[in-house]
């Protein structure tokens, strides 16, 4: 038998498929402590404003808000803390060389549990200049524009 894939999305980044072209996706792990993994549970996670930096082949996520687990005590950490993803050497390296080469930056799509393991996915993105986001903005209103019209045209035969 085929195993199942189960996931829960915890918080998603919508801004950045606003901000930035999104040009390839990858999954990684995310190294937290147990109040932090309980706190997420409760889906106290938000992703604004986060970003990722790749130092001495690592890579962090900086600015990621985990709010301090309700009943922890001694054992809540700093909710703005820089925690490490975890990563493929051949990822990290890879990431590293468009960044520094192409112009490009690392964000953060969305967080989520995936059997039981809390996993991040980031994207390799390139920034929009303001005419990219409004040609996208008009895109998007001409394709929701042409689904309501074939609805109603729909309904009505």
């Amino acid at each position: 038998m085929a195993k199942e894939k189960t996931s829960k999305l915890i918080a998603q980044n919508k801004k950045a498929y606003h901000d930035y072209f999104i040009e390839e996706t990858f999954q990684a792990g995310i190294s937290l402590s147990g109040t932090e993994v309980k706190s997420l549970r409760a889906g106290k996670c938000s992703l604004k404003e986060s970003y990722i930096r790749i130092e001495n082949g690592e890579a962090f996520i900086y600015n990621m808000h985990i709010s301090p687990y309700e009943q922890g005590n001694i054992f809540n950490k700093e909710p703005m803390r820089t925690r490490r993803l975890l990563l493929h050497k051949v990822q990290i390296r890879k990431l590293d060389a468009q960044v520094r080469a192409a112009g490009y930056t690392v964000v953060p799509l969305k967080v989520y549990f995936d059997r039981g393991l809390v996993k991040v996915d980031i994207a390799l993105a390139k920034g929009k200049k303001l005419y990219d986001k409004r040609e996208t903005i008009a895109k998007n209103d001409m394709r929701r524009a042409a689904e309501k019209e074939f609805k109603i045209r729909n309904l009505t035969l």
